[in-house]
Formats: structure tokens, C-alpha cells, sequence
């Protein structure tokens, strides 16, 4: 794959992950009118008089959707405020002081200067393990953080690369944007979970005259339209993580002009990039590499589309054509 150059790349990375991230509400508006749809054909099948089943569904969604976008609205004001502290309990992360690691804040202060960039906070996490992120929604909140095994099993270059990596993310405000569909996704996941849990309680408490057979296919009407919001959903934050990988490892080589160092550290990251701490899906894929979870190749089918990472070894013969 020939690299385009870091201009290119951003700007076509940017219009894909707008039109991404916008597909998101709108993805909220068309299941909702499905959902409603559906709701009204069982309620039509149940009677027997004729209803104009466009005109109750359009009644429904239009009485519906303020409650839809009131409640999404609630969740992501409380997801998208309360990311950091979220993240740093589920990596296990702690502030790495400067009297600490001098080595650690030289190499960040030096890259910020040359990109005229205010300095991130510096996180740790207590892990021999070689890996790395950047979180984060606006400058007070900017964090980097690294594991104890890459700060002491790379050499000064090739961190530096890891470094900016990360930087890029916080400079073309990936992170936000991941958070942002990541939100989005929990939205899907919950709504789907509180559906089966529903459906699976209604079930064991109904009558034996099944009269409450009516609520329970509602119920599962609603959480298979979850279930297809999640699906969709999930492959749209995926793909976000993929293209933006791809524009982070560019960003780093021009950074630095020592795109054969990040070259060097993504080998080595790739054979042990396991942090045991984490345990969550969404806060994995923020990490440089996602043990598990890269695509194996361009064309590598269904399990690329779930892949939160391009593959390893694409991503090292682009910095070496850099």
C-alpha cells in the first residue's frame, strides 16, 4: 500500500469519519420509526378493524422521538463527562509524576513544543506488558498513558515515536471522536440488554392464559431493533478506530522524521501487548494495539469489520514507504 502523505490522509480520514459519527442520530431516528412500525402492525394484526398503518406509525414516532432523543441526550451528557474517570478505573492508570521519570516528560514536552502543542497529563499503568493511549475531550482532560514494560523496553526513539503516535490522536481529536461513538454504541447495548432482561422476566412471571403475550412480543420487538442498532453501530465505531489508526501512525512519522522508529516499537509492541487490567471492549480499542482484535488483512472478511485496528504489518510497510 503506497503512503498518500499526512495532508491526503487527513482530510479523507475526516470526511469519512464525519459522515461516520453523523450516521449515529440518524441510526437512532430510523430505528425508532421501525420500532414503531412494527408496534403498530402487531397492534393491527390483533384487531379487527382497518387502520391506516403509515399514519398511526408516523403518529406514534412523532409522539415518541422527543423521549428517544431526551433520554440518548442524557446518557451521552453523562458518558461523554464522566470518560475519564471511566477509563482511568478500567486500565488501572495512575498519574506518573515528573520527579518520577524525567525521561518520560522530556520526550513529551519536546514533541509538544515542536507542534506548538499544550503538554497532556502523563498517566502510568503498573503492567509489563508493552502498550499505550491517549484520552481525553478537550485540553484539561488530555492524557497519555503508558504501560511500565514500554517505557522500559524501548529505546528513547522508538518511544518517541509511540509518543506522537498518540499525540496525532490528541491533536486531530481522534479520542473525542472515539468517545463519542463509543457513547453511542453503549446507548445500542444497554437499551438491547434491558429489552432481554425484560423479555426474559415477563416470560417467568406471565399468567398461564398468556395474556401478557402481547407485552412480551413487544418487548422482543424492542430488542431486536437494540440488537440491529448495536450490530450497525459497533461497525461504525470500528471502523472510526480502523482509518484513524492509520492517520495516527502517519502524524507520528512526519512528527518525529523517524517513521522507521515507530516502525521498530509497533514490532515489538505486537508480541506482548496484553494489559491485564482491562477487561472492557470499548476501553481496549483505545490502546495503540488491540491484542485480538486486528484485522489479519485487507480482505479478511467479517472478522475485519469487527477488527478495532488495521493489521500490524500493513501499518509497519506504510512507515517504511514513508
Amino acid at each position: 500500500m503506497q503512503y498518500v502523505g499526512i495532508h491526503t490522509q487527513q482530510s479523507r480520514n475526516n470526511l469519512r469519519s464525519g459522515l461516520l459519527l453523523f450516521l449515529f442520530p440518524c441510526l437512532v431516528a430510523v430505528l425508532t420509526y421501525l420500532f414503531c412500525f412494527l408496534l403498530v402492525m402487531v397492534a393491527i394484526n390483533n384487531s379487527n378493524q382497518e387502520y391506516n398503518k403509515w399514519a398511526m406509525t408516523n403518529e406514534m414516532f412523532i409522539n415518541l422521538i422527543p423521549y428517544i432523543i431526551g433520554g440518548v441526550l442524557i446518557w451521552f451528557i453523562i458518558a461523554y463527562f464522566a470518560n475519564a474517570s471511566i477509563i482511568k478505573s478500567a486500565t488501572g492508570a495512575h498519574p506518573l509524576e515528573r520527579k518520577d521519570n524525567k525521561r518520560i516528560y522530556n520526550l513529551v514536552e519536546n514533541l509538544c513544543m515542536s507542534q506548538g502543542m499544550k503538554m497532556p497529563k502523563i498517566n502510568i499503568i503498573e503492567d509489563d506488558s508493552l502498550n499505550a493511549y491517549a484520552s481525553g475531550i478537550n485540553e484539561k482532560t488530555y492524557t497519555v498513558t503508558l504501560s511500565r514494560g514500554i517505557i522500559n523496553k524501548l529505546d528513547d526513539e522508538e518511544l518517541k515515536g509511540v509518543i506522537a503516535h498518540e499525540l496525532t490522536h490528541i491533536r486531530n481529536h481522534d479520542v473525542r471522536l472515539l468517545i463519542i461513538s463509543i457513547v453511542f454504541v453503549g446507548i445500542f447495548s444497554m437499551l438491547a440488554q434491558i429489552a432481554l432482561r425484560s423479555v426474559y422476566y415477563s416470560s417467568l412471571t406471565r399468567s398461564r392464559n398468556d395474556k401478557n403475550n402481547g407485552a412480551i412480543l413487544i418487548l422482543i420487538l424492542a430488542m431486536v431493533v437494540a440488537a440491529i442498532g448495536y450490530f450497525f453501530a459497533t461497525l461504525m465505531r470500528f471502523a472510526i478506530s480502523r482509518k484513524r489508526e492509520y492517520m495516527a501512525d502517519a502524524g507520528a512519522a512526519e512528527m518525529t522524521k523517524n517513521p522507521m522508529a515507530l516502525a521498530s516499537a509497533l514490532r515489538k509492541i505486537s508480541n506482548d501487548p496484553d494489559i491485564e487490567a482491562v477487561k472492557r471492549e470499548d476501553v481496549a480499542q483505545l490502546f495503540i494495539e488491540h491484542p485480538g482484535k486486528q484485522a489479519k488483512s485487507a480482505l479478511s472478511g467479517l472478522s475485519g469489520l469487527f477488527a478495532t485496528h488495521p493489521p500490524i504489518k500493513k501499518r509497519i510497510d506504510i512507515l517504511e514507504q514513508f
